[in-house]
Parts: structure tokens; sequence; C-alpha cells
């Protein structure tokens, strides 16, 4: 029996996912629902991508019986509000990345799902595609042995977007491409909680992260750091590097298609989409619609690969970033 998806918001990701979708077999995904603040939005939705229920509201989707599981894809200031109208509701939630703009709100979040016994997930998309899952498997075999350093970038020209720039719409770099960077890191390290942060910075006039550079130390004197930049665009690589060799991934670390293990080439290529897509590979968000479906197909409430304690930890070192390069929103 397939999942039955409802996707909540009408915009550019929402598009890409539901193109990611369509790359899966049909009798394992369906969308069947789509809601956004303007019916007329839903219904131009529902119509392009052959959807046959569209909502006004996202009240309205909430109420829907017909469905498994809520893809959110609004922009973050109004995550919390988002899921919880469908947590409340006992529907299953996959939500954009960052699943909210603090760790409070984050925590809101995941009571919210427990109490009221719904699977939820934060889209990290990155930790699922097969690139990352062989990343993980060589770090469980130790084929690196012990792991030192590992180092991320992400950099790309984005002050002319106004979602990159606005306080009011979530603007800010560790929020929007250090996320990634980050979870990476917490990745390799296994979940674990980096002894000490030290974060700097460059803000904009308005007080939004631009650039910024973080280093941190884990137990066993491990290091870890990061640049992410909404000025400049980057390579955009990473680098694990350990007693008995190293794991690269060349370009796109948000996205991974190939990697180097010592040096040897591997790729890893994504289906084509069936329409244009508005970002860069994302009929890789298959592979984390496939880990919902998969959760769901067990009972499961949360997936041990994107955990909620890894959104917790990814909030609350978020935060500490942000504290330390003086990067405030109204929700803190």
């Amino acid at each position: 029996m397939a999942t039955r998806w409802a996707i909540c918001s009408a915009g550019k990701i929402s598009h890409d996912f539901t193109v990611a979708l369509r790359t899966l077999p049909p009798e394992h995904h369906q969308v069947v629902a789509v809601a956004a603040r303007k019916l007329e939005d839903a219904q131009q939705f529902a119509k392009k991508h052959n959807i046959p229920q569209a909502y006004g509201s996202y009240e309205e989707l909430a109420k829907d019986p017909n469905i498994d599981v809520v893809y959110i894809g609004v922009i973050h200031p109004h995550h919390l509000k988002t899921c919880l109208i469908f947590t409340n509701a006992k529907k299953n939630v996959l939500c954009e990345k960052p699943l909210a703009m603090n760790s409070r709100e984050v925590q809101q979040i995941l009571a919210s799902a427990k109490e009221n016994n719904v699977f939820l997930m934060e889209a990290v998309w990155t930790r699922f595609f097969p690139a990352s899952v062989e990343i993980r498997r060589l770090l469980e075999q130790e084929e690196l042995g012990d792991v030192r350093m590992v180092r991320a970038g992400f950099g790309q020209s984005l002050l002319h977007i106004a979602r990159t720039t606005q306080k009011e719409l979530g603007g800010g770099v560790v929020l929007d491409l250090g996320i990634y960077c980050l979870q990476f890191i917490l990745m390799v390290f296994n979940g674990e909680k980096p002894e000490s942060v030290q974060a700097s910075g460059v803000l904009l006039e308005n007080g939004v992260d631009e650039t910024v550079v973080v280093t941190m130390k884990f137990s066993k004197d491990r290091m870890a750091t990061f640049i992410c930049s909404s000025r400049v665009v980057m390579p955009n690589d990473a680098l694990i590097v350990g007693t008995k060799g190293s794991i690269c991934i060349p370009s796109t670390m948000w996205c991974p298609t190939t990697l180097e293990v010592n040096g040897k080439r591997t790729d890893y290529p994504l289906p084509e989409p069936g329409m244009p897509l508005n970002f860069t590979s994302s009929t890789g968000m298959r592979y984390q619609a496939e880990e919902v479906r998969q959760c769901l197909l067990t009972g499961l409430k949360e997936s041990k690969v994107m955990s909620h304690a890894d959104s917790s930890l990814l909030a609350e070192v978020e935060d500490e970033i942000r504290r330390q390069i003086g990067s405030f929103y109204s929700q803190d």
C-alpha cells in the first residue's frame, strides 16, 4: 500500500520534493493533497502535479483523514506553528530544516510529536543520500582508523535573495547553509556533543549573519571546523581525516553524489527529474521520503538516521554559534 503524502506550502522546495517523490514507485508513494495559504496557489500546484485535493489553509489539510504524512515546506520562521497544527491533529510530519528557529522551539515541536504519538523528522536530506550511507558504513567499520579531523564548507552568492537577508524571513547563513556543515560534522562524530564551540562571524547591517567560521573540539582531542557564507561561492567540499585514510566529498557536500575514499572516486548518480527543478540535485530528496515510509511501515516515531536527539543537538549548537557572533531573532 502506498504512503499517502500531503504537501504543506506550494513554494519552490515543495515543488522539488513533489518531483522527487515521482521518481519513486507510485505503488509506494502517492501525493494526495496540497495546501497553501491561498486556495488558488494550492489549486495551481495541484494541477501542475496532478494532485487530487487542494486546500486553502493548513488547518483544512490537517483535518483530511486520507493522508499518512505531511511534508512541511514553509519558511522556517513558520515551522513551529505549522508543525503544531499537524502534530496536534495527530498527523505524521516531515519538516524542512532547520526544524525551528532555536532550541526552545525545537523542543516544543518534539514534545508535541511525542505527546500526540506521531512520527516526526527534520528533513536533513543529506543524511539519506547513498554517499552518506556509505560514509557511515566506512566509519562504523573503522576504515579510516581513528577520525581526527573533519572540515566542511558551504558558500553561495545569495545576498540578492530576500529570504537570505531579511531577519523576519529567517535570513542568516547559520540556519541556511551552516546547518549542512554542522549536521555533517555531528553525523561523523555519531551525534556526540562537542566539548567546545568557538565561532566568529560577519553580520549584515540588520544583524543577519553573512559569513561564519566555527571550530569545535570533541572528546579525545578530535577537531572539526566549518565555514559558511552567503556572500561568496566556495568549493562546497567536505573532508574526513583519520589515522588510516580520508574521505572527501569534492563538491556539493549538501547533496553528495561523489565520494573519494583514499583517492578512489565513486559516483552515485541521481535519477533524472520529470520536471525542471528549482534547486541542485533535488531528486535526492527521494531518499529521505523512502526513510519516512520505512519508519511508518515499522511503526517508528523517529528515524535512527536523523533522530529527535540529532535535531535537538543541531539546534543547541546553532544557538551557541549565533550567541557568540551576536545573531538573534525575535523568536530568541
